[in-house]
Formats: C-alpha cells, sequence, structure tokens
C-alpha cells in the first residue's frame, strides 16, 4: 500500500541525515541535499524490469523511502520537493533541458525537473535529480561567479532570459578549465502535471536515454559508482589534500551477477526480472 503521506522521520532515516536541527535554513537546506545524494540513488530500473514510473506522491514515497530504490528526475526532485516543503521551506518547481554531450543539442522542454528552493533571503538550485555531473550541494541564483565543491567549479549563466547551469572539471564529458553546459532552465514556475507527458517519453522513446540504457547510480565519499548494461564503474574524485586527478575503473558483468551488484553496491532488490540494456540513442526528428 502507498503512503498518503510525508513521514519526515522515516525520510531523514532513509537518507541518513543525524543534524541536530530541522531550522528550515540553508545549512539544513546542503544538509539534506547532500545526504539524498549519498543515499538514494538516480536510477531508471523500473523501466527495464517490466514496470512503469508514476508520479503520484504517495506511490514516490513508498517506491523510494519504504523500499528504498531511487529514481530519475521526476521522481526523486518531486519528492525532494514535497519533503522540503514539509520542512517548512518554499520550493518551486522548474522546467530544464538537458544538453547531449554528443550532439550539443539540448532536450525538449520538460526535459529535467530541478527545483528552486528560498532559504535565508537567497534563491537555491536544488537537483538531486540528474546523476552526474551535477552538483551535490546547492547552487546560489543569486550570484553569477563560480562556485566551487570540491574538485568541481559550476556556475549559473544568464543569457536572453535563459539560465544555463555550467561545470569545469574531470569525467563525465568534462575538461579542466573549460565551462561545460549541463541544461538549461527558466524560473516560470511548474506543477508535476506539466512533467507527466516527457516521463513517458523517457520511458518509451528511443531517442531517450532512459529508454535505451538500464542504468543506476550514486554519489559516494570520495566518488561515484555506476551501473549500466553489464557494467559497473567506479570513479575515484581527487583528494583536496593530495590532488590528483579522476580515475575511473570498469568492470564487465555477467548477466547472473547484476542482481548481487545491485544489493551490493545501491541497496537495491528489485521484484522482477531485470533486462539489462545498452543500446545507442537514436537521434530526435527535431533538435532544441
Amino acid at each position: 500500500m502507498a503512503s498518503a503521506d510525508l513521514d519526515v522521520g522515516t525520510y531523514l532515516s532513509r537518507i541518513g541525515f543525524s543534524g541536530p536541527s530541522l531550522e528550515p535554513g540553508l545549512e539544513l537546506l546542503r544538509s539534506v541535499h547532500t545526504r539524498h545524494l549519498l543515499s538514494v540513488p538516480f536510477e531508471n530500473l523500473t523501466v527495464h524490469s517490466g514496470g512503469r514510473v508514476r508520479l503520484e506522491p504517495g506511490l514516490l514515497y513508498d517506491k523510494i523511502v519504504t523500499r528504498r530504490r531511487g529514481g530519475f528526475c521526476f521522481e526523486n526532485n518531486s519528492l525532494f520537493s514535497w519533503f522540503l516543503g514539509e520542512l517548512g521551506f518554499r520550493v518551486t518547481l522548474l522546467s530544464a533541458q538537458v544538453r547531449n554531450l554528443k550532439t550539443g543539442r539540448y532536450g525538449p522542454p520538460f526535459d529535467h525537473l530541478t527545483l528552486m528552493v528560498a532559504a535565508d533571503g537567497g534563491r537555491w538550485l536544488c537537483d538531486v535529480g540528474f546523476g552526474a555531473p551535477g552538483f551535490w550541494a546547492p547552487l546560489s541564483l543569486d550570484t553569477r561567479a563560480p562556485q566551487e565543491q570540491g574538485h568541481r567549479v559550476y556556475r549559473i549563466r544568464e543569457d536572453m532570459g535563459m539560465n544555463f547551469v555550467e561545470w569545469q572539471g574531470e569525467g563525465n564529458g568534462g575538461q579542466a578549465g573549460v565551462w561545460t553546459e549541463i541544461y538549461k532552465f527558466t524560473f516560470e514556475p511548474r506543477c508535476l502535471e506539466d512533467f507527466r507527458d516527457m516521463c513517458w517519453y523517457h520511458q518509451s522513446s528511443p531517442c531517450s536515454l532512459f529508454f535505451c540504457k538500464s542504468l543506476c547510480t550514486v554519489l559516494k565519499p570520495g566518488g561515484r559508482v555506476t551501473y549500466i548494461g553489464r557494467r559497473l564503474i567506479t570513479t575515484t574524485f581527487p583528494s583536496e589534500a593530495t590532488g590528483g586527478s579522476v580515475e575511473t575503473t570498469t568492470r564487465e558483468l555477467e548477466k547472473e551477477e547484476i542482481p548481487a551488484v545491485l544489493k551490493e553496491h545501491f541497496g537495491i532488490e528489485l521484484l522482477s526480472p531485470l533486462k539489462p540494456k545498452d543500446e545507442t540513442m537514436t537521434l530526435p526528428p527535431i533538435l532544441y
């Protein structure tokens, strides 16, 4: 039975939060944002195990909190926005368009759901539903200056009413010293219903990454672990103390190994058999 209510204490336990205060300010926002990323995978395994992603809040709570699964942007960010609202934050859903690293083109409107959150007199971009190379802590929307997070640097660039999230760093298609666009968005407030068509598109279109590849990734202290198709990819970030560069190792998986890998690295146990998939995306007929 899906929960009709969000229990804040259970959600905090799910993400491993143990802070002393739930005062809705920037310190709490940063903490729960990072804790969510370290605890809740970014994944689309429902699509490849005979199910369909649905956006009813109670179903999302049951999936991610009760059953300890993850989800893609429409799931993680919409549930996170509900949670933040229960903590007393003012949250606005925003529509974003993700840039394709290979074509340089952007996805259609409502391609990605991201969040604007008010805290301590400022506006903050929060996103716990992107995966790599997403940011780990909220980004200030009130500055165009670079914002450092570990070995990466992010900025919000504005151009003719459109806002662009950009980053510098290594790995995930980025290069040190080069600004790379991740996605673009406007400040127009949206509601969850606005994203339902694109949620279905990402489950059914050969032009979508989520239809073409079975994937799961989660941030770890000092790195990231990612499953795609029949591969397990471990990424280690450079240490602030010792420097170095991003290191990546890939392990090829037999189909029979995948359930154990998902349980060990992501805490996920699927109710139905997974069909591993790693196909090339089809270029959409309309490029944005």
